[in-house]
């Protein structure tokens, strides 16, 4: 059995992965705040990812597959990440990287597949890249990519700041120009055990297979919870459609495992 650490698991895409994981194989997280839930749980691990070698809880956990979806500062992050590639190296073990759609921000014309040159104009961006050229220097069955566009989901950080900005009557900031693609977590998780499960290996683009502009989205979200009529702030940042969209296209994944526009903004309304 699969011995699975997931960094961050006291996170929305963390914890997440942890309650899809945990009835299969031998799953275990990381928190860093002190939370009664976590410190009960022997599975989880207090980690502060600024102040302690990771390298110390790497050999107590021994995992064979790590799942990283930490926070945190960006300069502890990539010295952990590396300190990871040192592990993975010598011990019989994998990295699952969870990555961004913003490593493309700086193309603007096009979505992008799995192996198109990164490229970035953010600081955050930028991060994520340098992360995964480390990881691309790698033999191919040390690691996975995971890109990932905005992840939504009923109880999602961007569905809670929807909700917030709707109860309190004030505009939601929309972008009417920008092309992307969507997820949401349920299907994340389905995909990432699916990887996990057939050792896949490569870069996997976790998006909706269609695009969409975003003020649609966001309005087919706002109807889908019983609203209309509500308030949009038009954000324009060029005069042309631009897009910010993570497509698969060499690691298809199953049809089961497959989501769309649509069925992401159904999911908002899941008990």
């Amino acid at each position: 059995m699969e011995r699975i650490l997931i960094l961050g698991a006291s996170g929305f895409i963390g914890n997440a992965l942890y309650k899809e994981l945990c009835s299969f194989f031998d799953t275990h997280g990381t928190y860093h705040t002190s939370n009664a839930a976590f410190e009960e749980n022997h599975q989880f691990h207090q980690y502060d990812i600024e102040t302690e070698n990771i390298e110390i809880l790497l050999q107590n956990v021994k995992p064979t597959v790590i799942i990283s979806a930490v926070r945190g500062s960006f300069d502890a992050q990539i010295i952990a990440h590396f300190e990871i590639i040192n592990y993975i190296l010598t011990h019989n073990c994998k990295l699952l990287f969870i990555s961004s759609a913003n490593v493309f921000d700086a193309f603007t014309n096009f979505p992008s597949y799995e192996y198109d040159k990164t490229l970035s104009q953010s600081i955050y961006g930028r991060f994520k890249i340098k992360i995964e050229n480390a990881l691309l220097r790698l033999p191919n069955d040390k690691y996975n990519i995971l890109r990932l566009p905005m992840v939504f989901g009923h109880n999602s950080p961007r569905l809670k700041q929807i909700k917030t900005l709707i109860d309190l009557g004030e505009a939601i900031e929309v972008f009417p120009n920008v092309v992307i693609n969507v997820t949401e977590i349920e299907k994340v998780t389905q995909q990432v055990h699916y990887i996990i499960n057939r050792k896949k290996q490569g870069v996997f683009h976790l998006g909706s297979n269609d695009l969409v502009h975003q003020k649609d989205f966001i309005e087919e979200v706002c109807e889908v919870l019983g609203h209309k009529n509500l308030v949009f702030k038009n954000i324009y940042n060029s005069n042309f459609d631009r897009f910010l969209a993570v497509l698969p296209k060499e690691n298809i994944l199953p049809k089961n495992l497959q989501v769309s526009v649509r069925q992401v903004a159904k999911a908002s309304v899941k008990q």
